[in-house]
């Protein structure tokens, strides 16, 4: 059984992780630092863990823009393991139930890779832009956004 929560300082390690285990197809090894120094700053409400037998298995969160009509969805991640199993569905639908509930919302945007687009797009993310190896060699930046 999966149980989503919001992280706490004590899942630093097991999203570190996870965001490893996604080097280098979804992630560039250069953006770890970045991951990590966002973690250690974070508001946990805003960023999520999911759990399957008290093992973190996916995380990934929203921050709201100033003026607060703009949320971005932030570092999300599944266990390269279990991708394909519906977890990254169940952390994306519940980042996307926070950013309703912030009130006032009316897009959401994030950046990922061509690897990711077509997931998002089954959420009706839509391509406003794609830098190809934004990230890193063969590593496409696609930015997406969803109007609510």
């Amino acid at each position: 059984m999966n149980i989503i929560r919001p992280y706490a300082g004590s899942d630093m390690a097991a999203c570190l992780r996870l965001f490893d285990g996604n080097v280098p197809r979804f992630f560039a090894a250069s953006e770890r630092q970045d991951f990590a120094a966002f973690l250690e700053r974070l508001p946990g409400k805003t960023y999520l863990v999911v759990e399957r037998d008290h093992i973190v298995v996916a995380c990934g969160g929203h921050m709201v823009e100033t003026g607060g009509e703009t949320a971005a969805l932030c570092w999300g991640m599944v266990d390269h393991n279990l991708q394909g199993n519906g977890i990254g569905r169940l952390l994306t639908e519940a980042r996307l139930n926070a950013v309703r509930a912030e009130g006032g919302v009316k897009r959401v945007k994030l950046d990922t890779s061509q690897h990711t687009r077509d997931f998002y797009a089954r959420f009706g993310f839509r391509a406003e832009a794609v830098v190809k190896d934004g990230y890193g060699p063969g590593l496409d930046r696609w930015d997406m956004l969803l109007e609510f």
